[in-house]
């Protein structure tokens, strides 16, 4: 492996480099790259809430840092389709003012998104093509074609005065992918042979060892489901996963079923893919929700939302019967055709259960091949490098552990330790005559999104949201004589997901004549003192801290 760039640069300027999300968590991607005080913002993602992020919707990426330099952003280019790295973009739009540049698939479901939010008219957006190349500012950006589980996803070549880099979006190496278009492998010799400065990969597999297999492996596992399925079949995806609904519609065609599509996002994606000619699916195969609800059960097949298990979703709502016009029977054969996000396991695997509880037998990847990985694995990983051959290499996409391994991978071929940082979200990296270090930290903290409110929730109310989850709510109503200081009656206890009041019995008249004593022996910091002697009783008590909140009424 070679360790010098065939580009040596002699500019005094420095590449800057700012991972703003993706590095350290699985999704919410988002990387910066400045030079000569000029901005280029590649993919605005979000995040899914992870189990203790209670009443969170996602989370987006901390663009504080784009903020403060707004009219320093000369683009922004979105790799694909998926949300981990387009979920942020109306966030994005509404505070910076920059063209944005994606594929045609890629625009086509962003503006349908943007649309929903009546953000469309506020976006300039910029179709480009994998071949293409556009000079944005003082990056000229090559987009080549790279194979993933959505059409018309894209890597970067970003040709700067301090050298080339090479940021590869979500990648895999399939000989024979859905689309039958693999990843430019002959793009990628070309950045080596003008020399590659540094390369960014995705690390999302860095612990599978092997090959990622090919997305035609599910063409026979779903074909196997549909031969041997005698009612409905319900295929559960992700509404950006344009590849799967190609692969059930060849299998409804085969099998001569009728395909409906269930839930706004994949109804609006699968239309948008039909009119982009990304999705080649018959007129006659497609039928209304209504109509296949109206049909033989063997003659139909559904596609719905909610592989993941959110409880919002059309399959979150058919494991528990909340769906206005759809419910689970006995015979339904139903597919999750996806991996469980990490951290999400749990989520899912309820799902699963609730569904066999409802009749449905259910299919997912840990029994059958209905669901195979859109990321490169260690082998493809190694071959990227090898045709590249890097100066300096940046693992990205993953949790701390995938960026490590991705980092041991690295080594293993030739880049040497001093030349790879693995870097978390805020840990800048700077380049300049053929050298990197480390340079400052910028703001890289989650933004939660929870309803219309985007940033009100901070970490001191995940906190609380924790500890009433966990521990319950005791509320003490005070009723005090202004002119004497001393209750008027006794305390009024509520709680909530502590103890039921007419179960407290004993505890609860210990606990007023304690409110008692310290409502008489209070000097001047009545509520604090309430607050502190019935935590630290409930606690001796109980074992249990529930949130402790006291009203005080003067009167």
């Amino acid at each position: 492996m070679k360790t010098q760039s065939k580009n040596m640069n002699t500019t005094r300027e420095s590449l800057k480099i700012i991972p703003l999300g993706g590095l350290g968590e699985v999704g919410a991607n988002m990387m910066v790259y400045e030079y000569a005080d000029q901005i280029l913002v590649v993919d605005t993602g979000l995040m899914f809430p992870e189990n203790d992020m209670l009443g969170i919707d996602y989370i987006i990426p901390d663009i504080t840092y784009l903020i403060q330099r707004r009219d320093k952003v000369k683009g922004i280019v979105i790799t694909h389709g998926h949300e981990d790295h387009t979920g942020a973009i109306r966030h994005v739009i509404e505070e910076i003012n920059a063209p944005i540049y994606a594929t045609p698939l890629t625009r086509g479901l962003m503006e349908v998104k943007l649309a929903r939010n009546g953000l469309a008219s506020k976006v300039k957006l910029e179709t480009v093509k994998a071949g293409d190349t556009r000079k944005i500012g003082p990056f000229t950006v090559d987009f080549f074609h790279v194979c993933h589980s959505i059409p018309d996803g894209v890597g970067l070549g970003i040709d700067t005065p301090a050298g080339l880099v090479v940021h590869t979006g979500d990648y895999k190496f399939d000989h024979t992918p859905v689309d039958n278009w693999p990843t430019d492998y002959a793009k990628l010799a070309e950045f080596q042979r003008r020399g590659v400065l540094v390369l960014l990969a995705d690390s999302t597999n860095a612990e599978r060892k092997g090959w990622t297999p090919s997305e035609r492996v599910v063409d026979d596992a779903f074909d196997k489901v549909f031969r041997e399925a005698k009612g409905r079949i319900i295929v559960a995806s992700f509404a950006s996963l344009i590849s799967r609904m190609q692969q059930v519609g060849n299998a409804a065609l085969q099998h001569q079923r009728k395909l409906a599509f269930a839930g706004v996002s994949m109804t609006d994606n699968m239309k948008i893919s039909r009119k982009l000619g990304y999705l080649n699916l018959p007129d006659d195969l497609v039928v209304s929700l209504d109509e296949a609800l109206h049909m033989k059960d063997s003659e139909v097949v559904i596609m719905v939302t909610g592989s993941q298990g959110e409880p919002t979703s059309i399959l979150g709502r058919l494991s528990m019967g909340s769906h206005r016009s759809l419910d689970v029977k006995e015979g339904d054969t139903i597919v999750l055709s996806s991996h469980p996000i990490p951290g999400n396991e749990e989520n899912v695997y309820r799902t699963i259960n609730r569904l066999f509880e409802r009749g449905a037998n259910v299919i997912y990847e840990s029994i059958a091949p209905v669901h195979v990985s859109g990321h490169a694995s260690q082998e493809e990983m190694k071959l990227l490098m090898h045709l590249t051959q890097p100066q300096f290499f940046i693992p990205i996409h993953g949790e701390l552990r995938q960026l490590k391994q991705h980092a041991r991978l690295a080594e293993e071929i030739g880049i040497p330790k001093e030349n790879i940082a693995v870097i978390l979200n805020g840990q800048s990296v700077e380049f300049n005559h053929g050298r990197m270090r480390l340079a400052e930290k910028v703001p890289a903290s989650y933004v939660y999104v929870d309803g219309s409110g985007v940033g009100d929730v901070n970490p001191d109310v995940m906190r609380d949201r924790e500890v009433l989850s966990e521990e319950g709510l005791m509320i003490v109503n005070l009723d005090i004589d202004k002119n004497t200081g001393q209750p008027r009656r006794d305390p009024e206890f509520i709680t909530r997901g502590f103890i039921a009041n007419q179960e407290g019995g004993e505890l609860m008249a210990s606990l007023r004549r304690k409110v008692a004593d310290t409502v008489s022996h209070a000097n001047g910091h009545m509520q604090r003192d309430v607050e502190q002697a019935v935590s630290n009783f409930l606690f001796s008590e109980t074992r249990r801290r529930p949130m402790v909140l006291v009203n005080i009424l003067k009167s």
